[in-house]
């Protein structure tokens, strides 16, 4: 083994690596012909001065480490005039340190660590100050998204009735005090089904609906559904349901009506698109209704509550609605999310019947990309860099609730006409998404 090989391996007491206290070394440039400045210590592309001298950043730290260690070095070659240069300079330590004290460096001039350390501090203030006076890199709404925005938030305001102040002469579910009542309810209200109940059950929640109407007054009347388990304890809650349902479709529908860009579709098309959008929509609405505290829909004076019979977290697990409705409240949406989503899942251009479809398809992509230019201006990254992905998939899933809700639908029709209303019937009618 040759002994400079031997020096590397044996006493490598200083490493090359950089000690820079910005982290960010730059080449200094000779002003009179433009070409780069050399280390006086072993003619490497300096990068300013250290220690007095115009040095490498690795002498640089190389002398800073030497003279903290206050390490005694000896040449491994017993000349002690090695010729120091940017391959060699790693052979000889001891030689290296002679050359850089014999080229200026002063001992002096090494900062103390508390003062390296209030120089990196300085250092990276002044960086993040430069940082927040230059303006953001994130694109901004367009003109066009914000009117766009406008649009779609002055149609919501419009049609939906969140206080529900205008929700009146709807049926209620009788309130039952004997087994014998509520047989003749149902006898009296359902004729035989063409499916069986548990066929029916099938495509109903599972759970009881309870419901609590606040009157004006401040009394409270509170209904809740006997527990049979066999596909009936839902029944008297239907006509109400389809009620409430029917409430918030109109303002669904009137919801697109506002709209310009759904004006402006032929109305077949308009058709088409509100059949298979309208439930979506109303999901939405829904959630905006739901405390995922209580597990109650807040609908003005009315307060509805899916109960569990089996207990436990049985109604997360089998009503899909349901956990959908706790999945999108945990994402904590704006009301202007909301809104775009409800565009996104009304221009569908793969709706059953839709004609104009290239022209729908161009504005659910305008919508999307509002979306996305939205949260990227108002939500802090990258907490919410999957926000946008989040809600797309969640609309997908959405998708696949409408098609359950139309069997569902087609289910409580074939066993009675009476427990849906004549808009649900032209809703589900000739669908098949």
């Amino acid at each position: 083994m040759r002994p400079e090989e031997r020096c590397c391996q044996v006493a490598p007491v200083l490493c090359e690596e950089s000690d820079s206290v910005s982290g960010n070394p730059t080449i200094i440039i000779d002003e009179e012909d433009g070409s780069p400045q050399i280390c006086r210590v072993c003619g490497d592309k300096a990068n300013g001065y250290h220690f007095n001298v115009m040095s490498c950043e690795g002498c640089k730290g190389f002398f800073r480490r030497a003279m903290k260690r206050n390490v005694r070095l000896r040449c491994p070659f017993r000349k002690g005039t090695c010729e120091i240069t940017q391959k060699t300079r790693r052979q000889c330590q001891a030689c290296r340190l002679r050359k850089c004290l014999d080229s200026g460096m002063k001992k002096e001039m090494i900062m103390s660590e508390a003062a390296v350390e209030q120089r990196r501090a300085l250092i990276k203030r002044r960086k993040k100050a430069r940082m927040e006076a230059q303006p953001s890199t994130v694109p901004g709404l367009t003109q066009e998204q914000r009117m766009l925005i406008e649009e779609l938030m002055d149609a919501q305001s419009k049609t939906f009735d969140t206080t529900f102040s205008h929700f009146k002469d709807f049926r209620l579910p009788k309130v039952f005090g004997s087994e014998h009542a509520i047989s003749d309810f149902l006898q009296n209200s359902v004729r035989e089904p063409s499916l069986s109940w548990e066929e029916i059950r099938k495509g109903l929640c599972p759970m009881k609906v309870s419901l609590q109407l606040r009157g004006e007054d401040g009394s409270v009347w509170n209904y809740n559904p006997p527990d049979y388990r066999d596909g009936k304890e839902i029944i008297p809650m239907l006509p109400h349901l389809a009620d409430v349902s029917t409430y918030m479709f109109k303002g669904v529908i009137n919801f697109a009506k506002v709209i310009s860009y759904f004006r402006d579709l032929p109305i077949e098309d308009q058709i088409s698109l509100l059949k298979g959008a309208t439930f979506e929509m109303f999901i939405l609405r829904l959630s905006t209704l739901f405390n995922s505290e209580t597990g109650t829909w807040e609908c003005g004076r009315l307060v509805y509550c899916f109960e569990d019979p089996e207990g436990g977290f049985q109604k997360l697990l089998l009503d899909p609605t349901i956990k959908f409705q706790y999945m999108l409240r945990k994402l904590q949406l704006h009301k202007e999310e909301y809104v775009l989503m409800q565009a996104i899942s009304l221009f569908s251009p793969d709706r059953p019947g839709v004609v104009q479809r290239s022209s729908v398809d161009q504005l659910q992509e305008r919508f999307a990309l509002t979306l996305k230019a939205y949260i990227e201006c108002n939500r802090p990254q990258p907490e919410h860099r999957f926000l946008f992905m989040k809600i797309m998939a969640a609309l997908t899933e959405l998708r696949s609730l409408n098609a359950q809700n139309t069997q569902q639908l087609l289910r409580i029709q074939d066993s009675n006409n009476s427990f849906t209303t004549p808009l649900i019937q032209e809703l589900i009618s000739n669908t098949d998404d």
